[in-house]
């Protein structure tokens, strides 16, 4: 029997068009639509999201490391394939319903502690998303903006250039997004064989013109003292180029669109990851060289017609005016797609945990209110960093590495667990190196934990806010009772149902005994009028919405059901409704008022799940029942 079910909006209003499409069905969150696709389709959904950083990567990593770019990408790209993608194909076997290291990690926390874990993760997490989209737009802008066949009239008009493109993402959404796989098929292919060219081209003109490899190498060597100072100096500025790390963590949140069951599956996503992450290492290393060999350094400084758009850069100069824009409308199609795609990562995460949780109101089970939403949180961020790629790189880049640096540590907690010693031994080195490379990018760019915190605080702040105002739900989705409890029922059927709350103690003779006394002294029961007791346990207060089994027990004479829950007073609002509706009779409930401030009784009802019961159980039920003739019967003495 299902208990808890969301109001269905009013048709004809604006609350009915937000609401429209609201989830009800959470299972469809692990299993994920019902169309399919191979894994290297979804791997193109990904890489709107990884391969676009190839349109800011390279002037980035110039402007980090400068001379040194080749050589710290080369570490970077040494990082992705040696640490991040071992790591993220073991995330791939162990969480493929497309939940990630996050849902790793909170199996490992217990209760409460393991709830506010994952809402700060999920704090880092939406500063990766909203980021991108805001970053994504912003180097769209660049390309538009530098483009010489643009009217002139858009010069300077960079926030506003960015907000319009936000505007119209979410508009898209707005309308209806559906998933759209093939589009993000064609703009990957597009986008890399464009890439693809502009870079064989660069090489080209280094081949032809070597003397600017060596004017490359003798300012190297009168910058540098030694080969060991560029390695040192390259590991150092390393950690600014963390955005090429981007795109992981999204290849497994889509684990649940690839085709296959679940063995299938995850040999898909692994497949994925290995094959993008080797596709982006090479572009990675060939773009940072040729862009750092041919452009002149002060290209890439803000304003520069390089900043954002080095690539770019390079197609106008060499391809021509024609070749470049085509370029350019490739790149600012890729980039704006992949704020779709992290809109989309936004528009999953939330409902696939703070529902879960109790810590998100209903309506964040739709699609527009949420786009609403983060697009005003997008307009706030673009309006605060001017619109400016290298401003946003160190937020973008915290958000990233803190997801991977769970990821790391959650894979080499479970081969811990697993008596895996060689793995374990590996993946904590990998965990260390994003560790350093996370407190690096934090040294050096600390705006990027400022912008997480407030998300954190955010996320917490309306997550415990939530929770307190719908702890009086009927948070039980369905009531199922074992044969002993189902006999106890069908025999006291007969007759007007009479339960007993009872909080056991001992469970002794005398403790069974001494409540029946008092509740046929207190509400004048009859001695031979059957009774059953109730016994609610809260083995984890911090769970929200469940099942509920009922188990019967027959002890010194007398009949019990026995009830595991997180809430004692929802449970036993959901139970008496139940028997309601199987016996056709309202059934009666007996407390007595407990002691104790009213206040700390509601802290400890909203927290610990016990409180002030025999208010808080007909709270639940007058919110479940408004007929009062068949809400069941609460008495307390």
């Amino acid at each position: 029997m299902v208990l808890a079910k969301r109001p269905a909006a009013t048709a004809g209003t604006l609350r009915s068009w937000l609401l429209e499409g609201l989830q009800t069905d959470r299972r469809q969150l692990e299993h994920g639509p019902h169309v399919k696709h191979p894994w290297w389709r979804v791997m193109c959904l990904t890489g709107v999201d990884y391969f676009s950083t190839l349109g800011y990567q390279p002037g980035i990593a110039a402007l980090a490391a400068g001379l040194l770019s080749p050589v710290a990408t080369v570490f970077l790209v040494a990082l992705t394939l040696l640490g991040a993608m071992p790591v993220y194909r073991r995330v791939a076997a162990e969480s493929p319903y497309g939940q990630g290291s996050v849902a790793m990690l909170e199996r490992l926390a217990p209760k409460w502690w393991g709830k506010l874990f994952v809402l700060v993760l999920l704090g880092f997490a939406a500063t990766d998303f909203v980021i991108t989209m805001t970053l994504s737009a912003a180097d769209a802008t660049a390309h538009i903006l530098e483009n010489p066949f643009v009217p002139r009239f858009l010069d300077g008009q960079r926030v506003g250039v960015t907000l319009a493109l936000l505007a119209l993402l979410g508009g898209v959404f707005l309308m209806g997004f559906t998933e759209a796989i093939g589009i993000a098929v064609l703009l990957v292919f597009v986008y890399l064989a464009l890439n693809a060219v502009v870079v064989a081209t660069a090489l080209v003109h280094v081949a032809e013109a070597p003397q600017a490899v060596v004017n490359w190498r003798r300012a190297l060597s009168l910058d540098y003292s030694s080969p060991l100072a560029m390695i040192g100096l390259s590991l150092v500025v390393m950690p600014k180029l963390a955005l090429g790390l981007s795109g992981f963590e999204t290849g497994v949140a889509v684990m649940p669109v690839i085709r296959g069951e679940i063995s299938e599956r995850i040999r898909g996503a692994r497949r994925m990851l290995t094959t993008a992450a080797l596709i982006m290492s090479v572009f990675l290393i060939l773009s940072s060289f040729v862009t750092t060999v041919l452009i002149p350094p002060h290209e890439f400084q803000d304003g520069g017609r390089a900043s954002g758009r080095a690539l770019a850069y390079l197609a106008h100069g060499y391809l021509g005016n024609g070749f470049g824009t085509a370029y350019d409308v490739s790149t600012i199609a890729i980039l704006w797609f992949a704020g779709a795609s992290a809109m989309a990562g936004l528009i999953n995460l939330v409902p696939r945990y703070l529902p879960r949780y109790g810590m998100a109101p209903e309506w964040t089970g739709a699609v527009r209110p949420l786009v609403l939403v983060f697009s005003a949180i997008a307009f706030g961020i673009t309006v605060i960093f001017r619109a400016d790629v290298n401003a946003q790189g160190g937020a973008y880049a915290t958000g990233v590495l803190v997801l991977m640096l769970s990821a790391a540590v959650a894979v080499t907690l479970s081969a811990h667990r697993a008596r895996r010693r060689g793995a374990r031994a590996a993946f904590g080195v990998i965990a260390l190196l994003l560790a350093y490379t996370l407190a690096e990018n934090i040294r050096e760019r600390p705006e990027g934990v400022k912008i997480a915190s407030f998300f954190i605080a955010a996320i917490i702040a309306t997550s415990l806010i939530s929770r307190a105002t719908r702890s009086t739900e009927l948070r039980v989705t369905e009531v199922h009772l074992d044969p002993l409890a189902e006999r106890f029922v069908y025999e006291a059927a007969c007759g007007e149902l009479h339960l007993i709350a009872h909080e056991p103690d001992k469970r002794d003779q005398a403790e069974y005994n001494d409540k029946s006394r008092e509740m046929w002294l207190t509400h004048r029961l009859r001695p031979a009028e059957p009774v059953m007791f109730v016994e609610v346990t809260v083995p984890d207060a911090s769970e929200f919405a469940s099942e509920l089994h009922v188990e019967g027990e027959e002890r010194y004479g007398h009949r019990i059901l026995k009830i595991e829950s997180s809430a004692v007073a929802n449970s036993l609002a959901a139970l008496l409704l139940h028997l309601r509706d199987r016996t056709k009779s309202v059934p009666h409930i007996y407390f007595h008022w407990g002691e104790g401030n009213p206040v700390v009784a509601m802290l400890r009802y909203v927290l610990f799940g016990g409180g002030d019961v025999p208010a808080m159980t007909r709270e639940v039920l007058r919110q479940a029942e408004q007929d009062r003739e068949r809400r069941p019967h609460v008495h307390v003495g």
